[in-house]
């Protein structure tokens, strides 16, 4: 600070000071509010909440982020990381997450995969296998990530039967289903192949008349399409001597 108190609390009466010498001729901007509205404390900044223990050895934190706060980490974020690395198509599937009292993660605890008023996710493996680790004697997290895995297939399997019977009964009684999603796909691949094969023959036909044109020594006609052509099909002469 030198020889000036720079203190929140005396910043006005220090620049007042200053006022009535020639080292500051012109108010601040901040001078007249300061002194209606002064500072009711020191303002000092804290360092931030350390949510985790800091290692036993580590380098000294730069100036620049002694008071950046701490990343918040849950348990169940390297679980949720390792599931959908292992299931990615599982993050395409719908869901809900509308809820009425926001008090669902509360009756849906990880003692059970399945929920009546939730269908399964990921989050519901994740949740299994975080209960099986705290609560199972013993059970590694390999153990409870096999564990909450095969419960998951298990029930993903029966909606597939569930589905496939569903599907055979209303087609015994007469209902008609439109083309499957493969079905819908392999078309739009047709469509998407048979415009790539028009403009390759066009491309192949334009290149190959151009290349006739110039074999053939009529610039002028490799120029144009339709010189291209007359000069890769010239007419035979018929006339009589």
């Amino acid at each position: 600070m030198g020889r000036h108190d720079l203190r929140p609390l005396r910043v006005h009466r220090a620049v007042a000071q200053l006022l009535q010498t020639p080292r500051l001729r012109q108010e601040p901007p901040w001078f007249d509010i300061v002194q209606k509205v002064p500072p009711a404390q020191a303002l000092v900044r804290v360092q931030p909440v350390q949510h985790r223990a800091p290692p036993a050895r580590r380098k000294i934190r730069k100036a620049s982020k002694l008071f950046q706060p701490q990343p918040i980490v849950y348990p169940e974020d390297q679980l949720r990381r390792e599931f959908y690395t292992d299931h990615p198509w599982e993050l395409a599937r719908p869901r809900m997450i509308l809820e009425t009292d926001g008090k669902d993660a509360r009756r849906q605890a990880g003692s059970q995969l399945r929920h009546p008023e939730k269908g399964i996710t990921g989050e519901s493996v994740v949740q299994r296998q975080l209960w099986l680790m705290e609560n199972e004697p013993g059970m590694s997290k390999a153990e409870a990530y096999d564990r909450a895995r095969h419960e998951f297939y298990v029930y993903r399997h029966e909606e597939d039967v569930e589905r496939r019977v569903a599907q055979e009964e209303a087609t015994f009684t007469g209902a008609t289903f439109g083309p499957s999603r493969l079905a819908i796909g392999m078309e739009l691949e047709n469509q998407v192949f048979e415009g790539w094969k028009a403009w390759a023959i066009q491309q192949s036909s334009e290149q190959r008349l151009t290349m006739n044109a110039f074999y053939s020594g009529d610039a002028t006609a490799a120029a144009s399409p339709a010189g291209a052509a007359g000069a890769a099909n010239p007419l035979p002469d018929t006339t009589l001597d």
